[in-house]
């Protein structure tokens, strides 16, 4: 299954999928409230704090949760073993590849992600509703480890040896403003490469090519990049980028910014 589902791809799946809809804010009221205005028929809604990731602390501000916390959520959604799984959020996909990548890491394959999300179904006038389902519990197992990750000296040795690419927005990057984490900047070497840029002005992922090109003007190689974020989660839809453009699976630091910046003793480089 590619990484990637158009709308009119996920409308034609056959064996219907089971749909995931992890819209999230990072500001603002809970994105469970976008859900009962409006979904995709079907689809279950994922809380991003609650039920991927685990509680905030020493591993960050969204670490992974426990394979069996995972586990326990991914089957009330209705996730069965060697059944087809779509996620989508608003519209970037930035959120949907943390679902993405969670399977992934938990040994499930058949998942994919609805390239423009929510916004691009609804602008192509397909249905939604309001129902909320009740899925039939699922019977997946989790079986982590099946996606690469990173801690923070594993992270630091990339940026020095290959390429750690920052997620964030460039002024994070830089260190020019901090909204959420106490310490402003990016790991020692790191590349700025913000997740925005994987979208193209019609609110769809690049084709694999222009994302290609984009990794190689970042002089990225395979089997020697990887990527992280404020917490996580938009560094996923970094390695989905990488496995779109055939250079995954790339790991991930999960801990991200939240995780490294912590800690006084790591090192913090701005500009």
């Amino acid at each position: 299954m590619r990484a990637l589902i158009t709308p009119a791809e996920l409308a034609g799946l056959e064996p219907a999928p089971v749909l995931l809809d992890v819209r999230w804010r990072l500001a603002g009221p809970p994105a469970v409230e976008d859900y009962r205005a409006g979904h995709l028929p079907g689809a279950v809604f994922m809380d991003l704090d609650r039920d991927l990731a685990a509680e905030p602390g020493e591993g960050g501000r969204h670490p992974l949760p426990t394979p069996e916390r995972l586990q326990q959520a991914l089957r009330a959604a209705g996730v069965r073993r060697n059944h087809p799984v779509v996620a989508y959020d608003a519209g970037d996909g930035s959120t949907a590849a943390r679902a993405w990548w969670l399977l992934r890491w938990a040994g499930h394959d058949q998942v994919a992600v609805l390239d423009g999300g929510y916004a691009a179904w609804t602008a192509e006038g397909r249905p939604v509703s309001t129902d909320v389902p009740t899925p039939e519990p699922g019977d997946i197992e989790v079986v982590p480890g099946n996606m690469p990750v990173l801690d923070a000296d594993e992270a630091a040795e990339l940026a020095r040896t290959g390429v750690l690419l920052d997620a964030r927005a460039p002024e994070r990057y830089r260190g020019d403003v901090e909204p959420i984490d106490p310490r402003a900047g990016h790991i020692p070497g790191a590349v700025n490469a913000p997740f925005a840029g994987h979208i193209g002005p019609d609110g769809r992922w690049r084709t694999p090519e222009e994302l290609a090109q984009r990794f190689a003007d970042l002089d990225v190689k395979p089997g020697q990049v990887g990527a992280y974020c404020g917490s996580g989660v938009t560094a996923s839809s970094v390695v989905l980028a990488l496995e779109v453009a055939g250079l995954g699976p790339a790991p991930l630091y999960a801990g991200s910014w939240s995780h490294w910046c912590v800690d006084p003793e790591r090192p913090v480089e701005t500009g």
